[in-house]
């Protein structure tokens, strides 16, 4: 479990939407929450990028349907040219694919927008310390269809460092970033990636993500 209790470390947040009104009432409203500080805002993913590397923020909240980059764009750019700062999405959308494609991308949560003001303070406090988070019905959406694939995926028994493995795979990293994390060789991941598809019967990366997803390992 994250403990979503920061302390005293400061969040610095990029908040980004192409509402200014949107824009205005995110930050009225987390500028009243001490550990937090906005350090800059952007309508577009383009901008949001360009903004980051100046402003080195923590969490980057950022809306997905947006002119010139979505989040979705902006979000795959994150992963790979900044993939210290944690991206938060904030959406309308509930559509199971669509956050799936979302998390793939790298993105840390997804966050519906009809979510109560402390939900997302939760939210924000949870991808900076590292974890996932998903919103109520964001969840739900994500695990009304059950995995599509096979009885067998109910029976299958991962081990932990295939399970450690599948959660970051899960979370849109390469083989070459899983080694690195859990510090073990590409060869050894490509291994543990193999034999993940073998047992599950799964052969698709969003066939992986959403297994990860309704067996707990991203949230």
């Amino acid at each position: 479990m994250i403990d979503v209790t920061v302390g005293s470390n400061t969040i610095k947040l990029l908040l980004v939407d192409d509402h200014a009104l949107v824009l205005d009432g995110l930050m009225a409203r987390l500028e009243l929450e001490p550990h937090l500080e906005i350090v800059g805002c952007a309508n577009n993913g383009k901008d949001a990028i360009e903004q980051a590397r100046v402003l080195n923020p923590d969490v980057v909240l950022m809306d997905v349907s947006m002119p010139i980059m979505s989040g979705l764009e902006a979000a795959k750019h994150f992963k790979e040219q900044l993939p210290y700062i944690k991206v938060l999405m904030l959406s309308m959308h509930d559509d199971r694919e669509y956050i799936l494609s979302l998390v793939q991308s790298g993105a840390s949560g997804y966050v519906l927008k009809d979510v109560s003001a402390r939900e997302l303070v939760t939210a924000i406090d949870t991808v900076y310390q590292g974890g996932t988070y998903f919103s109520a019905r964001a969840s739900q959406a994500l695990f009304m269809q059950n995995v599509s694939e096979g009885d067998e995926v109910e029976q299958c028994e991962l081990t932990p460092r295939e399970k450690d493995v599948l959660r970051q795979l899960a979370a849109g990293m390469s083989n070459k970033e899983v080694a690195n994390k859990l510090h073990i060789s590409i060869r050894t991941v490509e291994t543990h990636r193999q034999n993940i598809k073998s047992k599950l019967g799964i052969h698709t990366t969003a066939g992986l993500t959403r297994y990860a997803i309704d067996i707990g390992l991203l949230n």
